[in-house]
């Protein structure tokens, strides 16, 4: 490879909403998506193993594939490990994936805001500080969700979803205090946009969805230098699978995202 790819990394397709956009701004690069589907879900893991494993994983990523920079397109790993990956691998830039709190916090006119997450976005101390930090005016509800992801996954691979297991999962995020209401969910998991518009679907009432991934694909690009000359031709941009294989529905998935499964 003679051009340094973007790395893009997440536990299964999630992080494919923040490819989506990072492609849009950034045409002129080459990605390589990781999905690390042998350690799905994340979430299922205690966090001092979940933590040493993404450690030892990145040594050999970066390693095979030198990228100019690497995403962490997973508000899971985010919080866990972004600060270990910066620390273990100080010569090379990590973006990484947080719940976009402060913008909810802007946005919100009732002050009521939800943020949806995996449970173990939900109960790290890094979310915490950034509700402390963004949101001391708001009242801020966590809705750990343990089926989302996978139901995302499913989504995608088989095209259908079980709606009303969506609706069991955000309902908890829809609050009513002293005739507000909730106006804003914060989508922190990058696998929930894909469910969106099943949220709408089965949402009680219309609100703001926030979705980070064109955020993150910006904080990307500005950390990167220009593009020097047109981009290789013959060199596609490529999904890593680190359970060494990826079933017939997933890779027709990434085909359709522009990806050659390797």
């Amino acid at each position: 490879m003679t051009e340094q790819p973007i790395l893009m990394f997440d536990s299964g397709v999630g992080g494919l909403t923040v490819l989506r956009e990072a492609r849009v701004l950034m045409p002129d690069r080459r990605f390589v998506y990781v999905a690390d589907d042998a350690a799905f879900p994340f979430g299922a893991w205690e966090e001092p193993a979940l933590r040493t494993h993404i450690l030892e994983l990145f040594a050999k990523l970066l390693d095979r594939f030198v990228p100019a920079i690497s995403v962490i397109a997973c508000n899971t790993a985010s919080t866990l490990v972004i600060d270990a990956l910066r620390e273990r691998f100080p010569g090379h830039p990590f973006v990484g994936t947080v719940p976009a709190v402060k913008p909810a916090a802007e946005r919100t006119r009732s002050g009521l805001v939800s943020v949806l997450a995996t449970p173990g976005t939900v109960k790290r101390q890094y979310t915490r500080d950034l509700i402390s930090k963004w949101a001391q005016k708001c009242h801020v509800r966590l809705v750990g969700s343990d089926r989302l992801a996978g139901l995302a996954e499913v989504y995608m691979r088989e095209g259908f979803v079980d709606e009303e297991a969506v609706r069991a999962e955000i309902a908890p995020c829809f609050m009513e205090n002293e005739g507000l209401r909730t106006d804003i969910v914060v989508l922190a998991c990058t696998h929930y946009p894909f469910l969106v518009n099943r949220m709408r679907k089965t949402a009680p009432w219309p609100v703001d969805w926030i979705d980070p991934a064109e955020a993150i694909a910006r904080r990307a690009l500005s950390l990167l230098p220009p593009v020097d000359g047109a981009l290789p031709q013959g060199e596609p941009d490529i999904a890593v699978f680190t359970s060494g294989k990826a079933d017939f529905a997933v890779g027709r998935l990434m085909q359709g995202f522009g990806l050659s499964v390797r």
